[in-house]
């Protein structure tokens, strides 16, 4: 909890040097300097406007921390031991009956120590988000599949998607590669197998797939794998199905630093353009992405009120303070544009 603790202060201190600068500035732009001349609230703002720069690196590098306060080491270490206490049960019910020993067999050799299980879905648990968090942003993709019958979630996780289909009666099954995932999915009464998503879709029927869903997995493919895994969806899809791939947006570099490296199971990102791309030279029509998950208003950098245009009698420190202001707020929707922008993005397209 110690490190934890000095990174929130850390950033709380970061947050607060950055809006106490960026205040001192909205004021000398917004009310000016009482009794103050063109060139002296220039040289305000100019000096100022250091101080800002100073402040904009720490305040940026605090909101890129790969490790938040939300995950503290207890809230983990809580998150493993319940993950891990499921496994155990789940262990001893399925565990058969050990036969009787032998007379004179040797006594059994002591196990040895198990090997430490970082366990993928506690992980999920930490990370991801919660349940309901999940289904809330995953729900507007319900509408895609209207109609459609035999959907595959592949990489279906915990099952919230599948819950969702399901609440709309479409039928729907997921795969999953951790049996832990399909253990929670089969749990909450939806249809899952562990099985890897690009060796099943290759197996299954030419256009037998009424459509296929896959949140958060094109990234943990390396290329050879991406490649086939989408042109397997395209021959089991039939034609007119949706597929919908949603990965994170390596473009927003929030998400690229705070998502992207936190999972050390993630391959490559994959920029937006790529993956459409692959999805269209697999054969797909009606490509599009959909950026998803804005970063709240709140959390990007501010702009500081725009002054009217000068008179062409204003002096010269009234136009210079007109053209920084005009530049600031221009460097800073810049840097919004590519720090904090949209967290995800979906390619959805059409089978032909």
């Amino acid at each position: 909890m110690i490190g934890t603790d000095r990174l929130e202060r850390d950033r709380e201190e970061a947050h607060r040097r950055y809006h106490d600068v960026f205040a001192a500035l909205d004021r000398v732009v917004g009310e000016g300097v009482d009794a103050a001349s063109a060139a002296e609230r220039l040289a305000t703002f100019q000096s100022l406007l250091i101080q800002f720069l100073q402040q904009i690196t720490p305040y940026v590098d605090s909101k890129l921390r790969v490790i938040e306060q939300r995950a503290s080491d207890a809230a983990m270490t809580a998150t493993l031991a319940q993950r891990a206490s499921q496994r155990a049960e789940r262990a001893l019910e399925t565990a058969a009956p050990r036969a009787p020993e032998a007379p004179g067999a040797p006594a059994p050799r002591a196990p040895s120590a198990p090997e430490p299980d970082p366990s993928y879905l506690a992980f999920e648990d930490c990370f991801r988000g919660s349940e309901a968090d999940i289904r809330a942003r995953q729900s507007d993709y319900v509408a895609l599949f209207s109609g459609a019958h035999s959907v595959i979630d592949a990489g279906c996780g915990r099952g919230e998607f599948l819950s969702l289909l399901k609440e709309a009666g479409i039928s729907a099954r997921g795969i999953d590669l951790n049996a832990e995932m399909v253990e929670v999915c089969r749990a909450r009464g939806v249809t899952a197998e562990r099985a890897d998503a690009v060796t099943h879709l290759e197996g299954l029927p030419d256009a037998s797939v009424g459509g296929l869903f896959a949140a958060q997995v094109v990234e943990h493919l390396p290329p050879d794998r991406l490649i086939a895994f989408v042109r397997a969806a395209g021959r089991a899809l039939c034609p007119g199905a949706r597929l919908v791939l949603e990965t994170i947006n390596p473009s927003c570099w929030v998400a690229f630093f705070d998502s992207f490296l936190r999972d050390l199971t993630h391959a490559r990102p994959l920029h937006p353009d790529t993956l459409k791309f692959l999805v269209v030279a697999s054969g797909f029509a009606d490509a599009e992405v959909r950026f998803r998950t804005p970063i709240p208003e709140a959390d990007r950098l501010r702009r500081v009120a725009p002054l009217a245009e000068p008179s062409p009698s204003a002096p010269p420190e009234a136009r210079r303070l007109h053209e920084l202001v005009a530049a600031f707020n221009l460097n800073m929707e810049r840097l919004n544009d590519r720090l904090f922008t949209h967290l995800d993005y979906a390619v959805v397209a059409r089978r032909v």
